[in-house]
């Protein structure tokens, strides 16, 4: 089971990558564009979160898992609906609001005990 445990907690921290990843490289390129990587990487962190609260059980910090979840849940909603609509360029608020929040849902993982 600990096997299984990290696992998922990897694939958790490869959609992290994938979706800081391809932001940073938007960025770089200075095109402000929602590309596959950081669809894909959210969904990775969506499906693999679920996963991880399930197993962390009865002993879980369930006031900062709510709080990455919403915040998850807000980035695949701001990244998901222009990829859908076919609209992968969007306004710089909106680009610049991904990153950050990319980096406020790693820094809960991170600092909150």
């Amino acid at each position: 089971m600990e096997f299984v445990h990290l696992l998922v907690r990897y694939l958790h921290l490869l959609g992290f990558a994938a979706v800081f990843g391809g932001w940073l490289a938007a960025w770089l390129s200075k095109r402000y564009k929602i590309n596959a990587a950081m669809l894909y990487g959210i969904a990775t962190q969506l499906i693999t979160g679920v996963i991880l609260y399930g197993l962390a059980g009865a002993d879980a910090n369930h006031a900062k898992l709510g709080i990455k979840f919403l915040l998850a849940l807000l980035l695949a909603v701001m990244i998901a609906v222009p990829w859908w609509r076919k609209r992968a360029k969007v306004s710089s608020g909106h680009f610049w609001a991904i990153g950050g929040m990319v980096l406020v849902t790693a820094g809960v993982a991170v600092f909150w005990t």
